[in-house]
Parts: structure tokens; C-alpha cells; sequence
């Protein structure tokens, strides 16, 4: 059984919006990353993810995919987490986050989720399965 240390894992990601893996237990994995910014627009078509905010403040925006995807598009919906709050973000739900100041969050998803989900982009699709 091996303990894992937030804060000290969390002082090694020099990266933001790069995932990395802490744990993993049935088929999940637990990762851990730093960012600000927005993120792209995306879905999993078949995966829930749960964030849960470590430090700082996120949001996530949500929109209704009935009308197309379009990155220019507003928000339908907009929650927002603090230091200890989490909210898992259901299969199929078109999504972006977003952190006006760096944030450290932990990520609990299936092990075989691409970061973007059904988009590719260079400065935001994350290798899968990288440890700290």
C-alpha cells in the first residue's frame, strides 16, 4: 500500500493542463494537475470525470451539444469549485475549464480518457498514463 502526498506531488508539476497519474485503482486512474487559463471545448462520449479542487479556484463551463459545436458559443451553465469542492461532469456533457489564477486540481477518470476528449490540440492533449 503506498501513500501518496498532494502537496508534494503537486510541487513537482511544472506544467499546467498536463496530467499526471498518482494512483489507480479498477480501471481508474487519480491524477493530479495545475492550471489556468480555459481549456478547449470537449466531451467523453463514454466517461464521467470527477475534479476536485486542492487549491485555488476553477470553473467549469457547460454547454448543450444540441445546437453544434462551435469554441466561440457562450456557456450554458457555469459552476464553480473552491478548495474542497468536486463535481463530476457526466459522459456526453460538452464542457471546458477554466482558472483565472493557477489552480491545483485531482482528476478521478477511467484510465483510457484522452485529457481532450473528442478534440485534439497540440497545446492541450496530454500523453496518457504519465507518473509523477
Amino acid at each position: 500500500m503506498e501513500v501518496v502526498n498532494l502537496d508534494d506531488n503537486f510541487e513537482q508539476i511544472e506544467e499546467q493542463w498536463r496530467p499526471k497519474v498518482v494512483a489507480a485503482l479498477n480501471g481508474q486512474e487519480v491524477k493530479l494537475v495545475k492550471i489556468a487559463g480555459v481549456f478547449p471545448w470537449h466531451y467523453h462520449e463514454r466517461e464521467d470525470e470527477l475534479f476536485m479542487v486542492c487549491k485555488g479556484v476553477m470553473q467549469i463551463e457547460f454547454r448543450d451539444r444540441g445546437e453544434g459545436l462551435d469554441s466561440e458559443r457562450a456557456a450554458d451553465r457555469i459552476v464553480e469549485l473552491q478548495v474542497g469542492e468536486l463535481t463530476v461532469v457526466p459522459r456526453g456533457e460538452e464542457h471546458r475549464t477554466i482558472a483565472v489564477s493557477e489552480a491545483e486540481v485531482t482528476i478521478f477518470e477511467p484510465a483510457s480518457v484522452l485529457n481532450t476528449g473528442n478534440v485534439t490540440d497540440e497545446l492541450f492533449t496530454a500523453p496518457k498514463g504519465v507518473r509523477i
